[in-house]
């Protein structure tokens, strides 16, 4: 689950992490009342007006605005609220639709009253599977071009390896300062952060967290400016405060109405609309489809209670994608019987009426061969299949 930088910023704050100070605008006049209360507890007039999407990259969209007074602020929070914001990480790149701009963080200007004396640096922690570590990536050079200097100076990017038995030791973060070029009290104060937010990374239960800019201020102080920050969708039950920050505006319509139906489901960009219950399954389904030359467009995994309605409500989903032009619904009965999803089929291609598209059903385990018979005797345009190998076959034909 994405989370806004204002929220992300709440979390590390609560891990006694510093953040630039700021608060969040859903109008202009939020804006100005923002803008008041900052001035009042700031040395400066200038605030930064920050567009809050699940999206990178906002300041080369026009998204970040250093407002140097209240008219300024007024000018550009009246731009930015409302504005379709393209970046490179918004859907379809800076070539799409982007996204809408609904909310605003009006943050005090952490670079006063020497933007010169200051250091941008670039810190994140996440997962890394292959050596079933987390890992920490920083650089002495943050800033929005972190991709170039990935790109053209690999050797400015460290990597710290942490083995979540242990967790993260103090002489790594001493290591972590020195690399990143720093000395007396940043040299301590960076040490201490790193440590902190390791902390907020494994107590969150997120899969990332990423700092671009930590910023080491012109009297020395060690601020996160910016935050994205991911949580493990899996794990939210443990955090029930945090699952209320999810924004249903920012995610794929498609799937929030998958998720408050109980299906799992992530839009993809092929052409096959998958139907599976059982995660592996539904990887395994994915995985055939593409040996036999098609591309899956869609991970969707009914569960173990695949009843007539669930089937119902899945197809009306995968029917959404235009893109679709095959569905293959693979079942394995196990705890549910095949030939309760087999009738669910049916009735749910009745109930929905005309699909134009063709539907590949394998129903394998309890009852697969009254299963099949009600498939087949069903006078619907269904093609039924009994090896998995076979229900792909059947896909690259009607495709083809």
């Amino acid at each position: 689950m994405n989370l806004h930088e204002y929220q992300g910023k709440q979390i590390l704050s609560s891990f006694g992490i510093p953040t630039q100070k700021g608060l969040l605008a859903c109008s202009v006049d939020e804006a100005i009342t923002a803008y008041n209360e900052l001035k009042s507890s700031t040395d400066t007039n200038f605030v930064v007006v920050k567009a809050q999407i699940h999206a990178g990259g906002r300041g080369k969209g026009g998204g970040v605005k250093l407002a140097k007074n209240k008219e300024e602020l007024i000018q550009y929070s009246q731009s930015i609220l409302g504005m379709m914001l393209k970046t490179p990480q918004t859907p379809g790149g800076i070539n799409g639709p982007g996204k809408k701009v609904l909310k605003l963080l009006i943050a005090e200007d952490s670079y006063a009253p020497d933007f010169n004396a200051c250091k941008e640096f670039y810190i994140s922690i996440l997962t890394d599977r292959a050596s079933q570590k987390n890992v920490i990536i920083y650089s002495i050079q943050g800033g929005m071009d972190i991709e170039k200097v990935a790109d053209e100076t690999p050797e400015l990017v460290h990597k710290e390896y942490i083995d979540p038995a242990l967790g993260f030791q103090e002489f790594q973060g001493r290591k972590m300062a020195f690399n990143l070029g720093l000395s007396g009290k940043p040299f301590k104060e960076m040490g201490s952060i790193i440590s902190k937010l390791y902390n907020a990374f494994v107590k969150s239960d997120a899969s990332l967290i990423e700092i671009n800019p930590l910023l080491m201020t012109a009297d020395e102080r060690i601020l996160a400016v910016d935050c994205k920050f991911v949580l493990d969708d899996n794990a939210l039950y443990r955090h029930p405060d945090y699952e209320q920050m999810r924004d249903d505006s920012e995610e794929d319509p498609t799937e929030v109405e998958a998720r408050n139906n109980n299906l799992n489901y992530v839009n993809l960009d092929g052409n096959v609309g998958c139907m599976v219950n059982g995660a592996g399954l539904a990887m395994a389904t994915m995985d055939i489809i593409k040996l036999a030359g098609g591309n899956p467009a869609n991970f969707l995994d009914v569960g173990g209670t695949a009843d007539a309605q669930r089937v119902e409500k899945a197809f009306r989903i995968i029917l959404k994608d235009p893109a679709v032009k095959a569905i293959l619904v693979n079942i394995f009965g196990g705890i549910v019987r095949c030939d309760r999803v087999a009738q669910g089929i049916v009735d749910a291609y009745n109930n929905i009426g005309s699909i134009d598209v063709p539907i590949i059903v394998r129903l394998q385990g309890t009852n697969a061969e009254l299963a099949k018979k009600i498939i087949d005797e069903s006078g619907l345009k269904v093609h039924s299949a009994i090896q998995l190998q076979e229900a792909a076959d059947l896909v690259t034909q009607v495709l083809n």
